[in-house]
């Protein structure tokens, strides 16, 4: 048997906010913001966010949580490096993962 990850094809507000841990009023506000997150509301107005928007919430909490940005300087970022910007998260979220795996190994040493 694997162990493969499986991805959603849509996520609930609550659940990107658990993910990031922070408030779902947090993720709301970012996505007023933010141009590159474009969720979809089903019937009921609920956000329905794709994986494509969780990976963009990735590289705004990078921005500004992560390295300090102000939400002003991460927009600018984004729009004047956005691939470079893409890129760099990416290497950050192996690097996370690798990290992770080699605390995995020592602690079964």
């Amino acid at each position: 048997m694997t162990n493969k990850e499986t991805l959603k094809v849509y996520y609930s507000i609550g659940e990107v906010a658990k993910l990031f841990n922070v408030n779902a009023s947090l993720i709301r506000f970012w996505e007023k913001e933010f141009d590159i997150i474009k969720p979809k509301k089903n019937k009921k107005g609920n956000r329905q966010f794709t994986q494509q928007d969780v990976d963009n919430f990735y590289i705004i909490y990078h921005l500004v949580k992560e390295r300090g940005f102000t939400l002003q300087g991460a927009k600018d970022k984004l729009k004047d490096n956005t691939s470079e910007t893409i890129d760099n998260t990416e290497i950050i979220k192996s690097l996370d993962k690798l990290k992770d795996f080699l605390l995995e190994i020592k602690a079964q040493l």
